[in-house]
């Protein structure tokens, strides 16, 4: 018995084997794979047309797929480097600070990620190949899946013919000129921008991100086919009618009349799909290329593609003629993404668009990734916290994301490589503008049938006196043309009425150049805002273009990380500047305190989107970092979608959902006299309505002990958002002690949860001879020379600006950046403190900014600590710039002669009536001022505080 099993066994297995290797001959016999070794050339002076490189063995060699970086090929990064990209902020190249990171050998930028190697131009790659005898009389074609970009192609020095897509694959007819035996195939790959300027910051060529590089990457093979072969099928799924509309083409070369089968059949993966039976029809075929269209019915009950179900099909197509048949599989979902009003469906269902960016960003090759298992990585991150759609800024992604996006049920907005401005503009005449249309069709081509490829725009942030009209007569080509996705101008402007959906900045809590003035800035912190007034104009959905913006300081850990050709100079020079200030012990801390800060505001922003009825959805800039652009440390993820430390997916998707509990709360700083009365809502996009829910609240103090808790009435939840869920009305009288308490609102398994402060109405005397002033005159001085103790309350604008004066301080972190805002305020990234420190005992906070911060931080000036003593230690530190890093104090305190001094760079009296806040900081500082812990073991000069003011 035990032998016949074996026996089986092996009869098995080497029909396995004879299987597999049968279908790998099958593969190979139609298909020459030319990845691996190719001969290279670089042709720094353009000679090698003229001088027909084509023709003549070239000297060097590369690995492909793969970039010349990637091969160590290229030129050292000096300080005339050609960058493509616009440099905002050039004080690198003259300013003395950066005088040792021009030098030779030390070369360090900070404008993006810095390459090992670079080069613009031209380059040419060189392969031998050997035509089987068997593909005599075949349609021959190259495909290069990613070539960067204006490619070339000769055969035994014959020209076939230039491409330029930077979006999709480059294929040549080479059915002419390869004949069966050995043939050279030369290649020149030009990567400088020319007659067609996509925009030199378009992510889809700028060093910002992916960077410029020269290469062939993804696939790379010579394949046959037959001469009567199949083209461009393209599926229109019709869910209300439960079929497809097939529409292909059937080329045919020779142009000779001849009759072919075709038979389609669709299928799932899916065991409770419906087995669908195959349709045949004999096609005359006349000319050299013949269009078809059939209706293939899906069956009763066909299943449904979305972001909670991503059920697929492959439609198998074959063609049959004269004994030759030909193949091919596409793959396609059910699915109707449509707008509806002011907001998306899909499938008839609304839903919500809770997006981000990707830029193509891509630290270890400088190129995207074209397999598949690292988009699905990315697309999982992503729906870890909380997302369901990604906006591709100026660029399309290669095929394989397009794939993990169908199996994630994710949503793509997908652009055609174009970000015209800054150097170029659309709609005034030049090649972009015919570019732009040929490339959008070669785009649709090639990933239309995807059911992630959603949306469609031309590109970024368009210039040109002629734009608005170009971009109107772009929306309404591809409206007519295809219905699959739904299309607008370009991410961030013009709006215009014919566009499907709106891509505007309008509706984000902080805008480029409002400084101080921006809601989250310049009104106290509430969650009861949204965008209902902004959006009341239009009848079509609203996306926010690029909201949040927020930064985070560096995190200098993540510097190894990029050991592959882009590496993080950049870091290394805020890193030395930090050293320089002697502050390097506190980077840590400033990653984890600023990025406390940087999600608090990242949730202000999500929800206020979330908040507005008939919204619909966002784009984060972004989930991850931007490493381009001057540095924008944009991301609570690094630009390898890793976590930072400081939140989760868990976390952050509490506020990022497809459903997400909501308050309006008119204020976050509350007093003991007060009784909160709370409206509760909510956000749900799920995948079906909520029946017989009872959702429920509790408030918390810091021990995490409940202090109130309630239900609200028993109801039902649809689809949609601003739903009323009922009101919390609290008294806050219990609440004796300054305390931070949580309020957190649960729906099901959804929690949603908001730190307020509340401080008692009335605060005790202190009994103590301290001296409160906001000057340092005669009497101050003279009180801490006889061993006095004093409270300088700094008014506002009153340190001089060497002195920290010129620090733009205010409640967020910064947005974008400072080298592209051109110090838009604020400058800085909130505050770290030690919680502990007995002076903030009144005044409960963590180790970094909450919203009982906006006050003093909207009254404050930052004090430069080392203008006032070595190593001086504050109670409340301020963050700065990363490229200034400067040692900022918001309170300190010193020992000035006999006396003790505690210095408030926080205004406390200006309008403190009107302050909670302010009343309890000041009440605390001087409590502790008042006590034996106030003991200042850092020794300061009086001249050098009187030299602050």
């Amino acid at each position: 018995m035990m032998n016949s099993n074996r026996r089986l066994i092996i009869v098995l297995m080497l029909l396995q084997f004879m299987f597999f290797y049968i279908r790998a001959q099958q593969q190979t016999k139609d298909k020459i794979d030319l990845s691996g070794t190719w001969l290279f050339q670089i042709d720094s002076l353009d000679v090698g047309v003229n001088e027909r490189w084509f023709n003549r063995k070239l000297e060097d060699t590369i690995r492909l797929p793969g970039s010349m970086t990637t091969n160590g090929k290229g030129d050292d990064i000096t300080v005339n480097t050609p960058w493509t990209g616009s440099i905002v902020d050039s004080s690198w190249f003259f300013k003395p600070k950066y005088a040792k990171y021009r030098a030779p050998g030390n070369i360090k930028v900070p404008f993006w990620l810095q390459p090992v190697k670079y080069y613009k131009g031209a380059a040419w790659y060189q392969k031998t190949i050997t035509i089987p005898t068997s593909w005599k009389g075949n349609n021959i074609k190259l495909f290069i899946e990613r070539s960067h970009w204006e490619t070339t192609v000769w055969i035994d020095g014959q020209r076939i013919g230039m491409k330029n897509s930077l979006g999709t694959p480059h294929t040549f007819d080479l059915s002419e000129s390869l004949k069966p035996g050995t043939h050279l195939l030369a290649i020149r790959i030009d990567n400088r921008v020319k007659d067609i300027n996509v925009g030199q910051n378009a992510h889809s060529i700028s060093d910002h991100t992916q960077s410029n590089w020269n290469g062939m990457v993804g696939q790379l093979f010579i394949a046959a086919r037959p001469q009567l072969h199949l083209d461009d099928i393209q599926l229109y799924p019709d869910v209300q009618h439960r079929q497809v509309v097939a529409r292909l083409k059937i080329n045919n070369p020779k142009n000779k009349p001849t009759k072919a089968n075709i038979a389609f059949t669709a299928t799932s993966n899916n065991l409770q799909a419906e087995k669908l039976q195959p349709i045949t029809k004999t096609v005359h075929v006349k000319g050299v290329q013949t269009e078809l269209e059939i209706i293939y019915p899906m069956g009763n009950n066909p299943l449904l593609w979305d972001e909670f179900h991503p059920n697929l099909y492959d439609m198998h197509v074959q063609l049959t003629n004269q004994g030759q048949s030909e193949e091919s599989r596409v793959t396609f979902g059910m699915r109707e993404f449509a707008a509806k009003g002011t907001q998306f469906t899909i499938n008839g269902r609304p839903t919500f668009l809770r997006g981000t960016l990707e830029c193509a960003i891509f630290p270890e090759t400088g190129y995207p990734p074209t397999d598949v298992a690292s988009w699905s990585h990315i697309f999982d991150v992503c729906r870890s916290y909380g997302l369901n759609h990604m906006r591709f800024h100026s660029w399309t992604p290669p095929e394989a994301a397009f794939v993990a996006a169908d199996r994630a049920g994710f949503y793509l907005q997908v652009e055609n490589s174009s970000w015209a401005n800054q150097g170029a503009s659309i709609g005034d005449g030049k090649p972009l503008d015919q570019y732009i249309y040929d490339e959008s069709e070669r785009v649709v081509k090639a990933y239309g049938n995807h059911p992630s490829f959603c949306m469609m725009a031309y590109g970024n942030e368009p210039s040109g006196k002629n734009h608005e009209k170009y971009l109107t007569d772009f929306v309404h080509y591809w409206q007519e043309k295809d219905a699959r996705r739904l299309y607008t101008t370009a991410g961030g402007w013009p709006v215009i009425l014919s566009s499907d959906y709106n891509n505007t900045p309008d509706p984000r809590i902080q805008r480029w150049g409002e400084d101080l003035k921006s809601i989250i800035n310049g009104q106290a912190p509430r969650t009861d805002y949204d965008w209902s007034e902004i959006i009341a104009k239009w009848q079509h959905p609203t996306v926010s273009h690029e909201i949040g913006q927020w930064c985070v300081y560096p995190n200098f850990k993540e510097i190894p990380k990029y050991d592959g050709v882009l590496k993080a100079k950049n870091f290394e020079i805020f890193q030395e500047e930090l050293n320089n200030h002697k502050m390097a012990n506190l980077a840590d801390s400033f990653l984890m305190a600023s990025g406390k800060l940087q999600v608090l505001c990242y949730k202000a922003d999500i929800e206020a989107a979330l908040r507005t009825p008939g919204f619909g959805g966002f784009q984060l800039l972004d989930l991850h970092d931007f490493p381009g652009q001057g540095t924008a440390l944009v991301g609570v993820l690094d630009p390898f979608w890793g976590d930072k430390g400081y939140v989760t997916g868990a976390e952050y998707s509490r506020f990022c959902n497809a459903t997400v509990p909501l308050v309006r709360l008119p204020k976050m700083v509350y007093q003991n006299n007060e009784t909160l009365n709370i409206p509760v809502e909510v956000a749900h996009f799920g995948e079906a309505a909520l029946t017989n829910v009872t959702p429920s609240w509790n408030i918390k103090n810091a021990a995490g002990a409940v202090l109130f808790d309630g239900k609200l009435n028993n109801t039902n939840i649809p689809l949609g958002n601003a739903f009323k869920l009922g009101e919390i009305k609290q008294s806050l009288s219990n609440v004796q002690q300054a305390s931070q308490l949580t309020l957190t609102v649960s729906i099901n398994n959804y929690h949603n949860s908001w730190n307020m402060f509340v401080y008692p109405a009335t605060l005790p005397e202190i009994n103590d001879s301290l001296l409160v002033t906001q000057r340092l005159d005669a009497h101050a001085i003279q009180t801490l020379e006889k061993g006095g103790k004093v409270l300088l309350n700094v008014q506002q604008g009153s340190i001089k600006p060497e002195k920290g004066g010129d620090v733009k301080i205010g409640f967020s972190s910064i947005f974008w950046n400072t080298a592209w805002t051109n110090g838009q305020a604020p400058t800085t990234l909130g505050i770290l403190c030690n919680p502990a420190h007995p002076a903030l005992k009144d005044f409960p906070t963590d180790y970094h900014s909450d919203w009982q911060w906006w006050d003093a931080m909207s009254h404050s000036n930052a004090i430069r600590l080392d203008e006032v003593a070595d190593h001086l230690n504050p109670i409340v530190r301020v963050i700065d710039d990363w490229v200034t890093a400067q040692p900022l104090g918001l309170i300190f305190e010193c020992k000035v002669g006999r006396g003790r001094l505690l210095v408030s760079g926080i205004d406390l009296t200006a309008d403190i009536a009107e302050r909670p806040e302010a009343q309890q900081l000041l009440y605390s500082l001087k409590k502790y001022m008042a006590s034996k812990a106030f003991d200042p073991k850092q020794r300061a000069d009086i001249e050098k505080i009187k030299d602050l003011l």
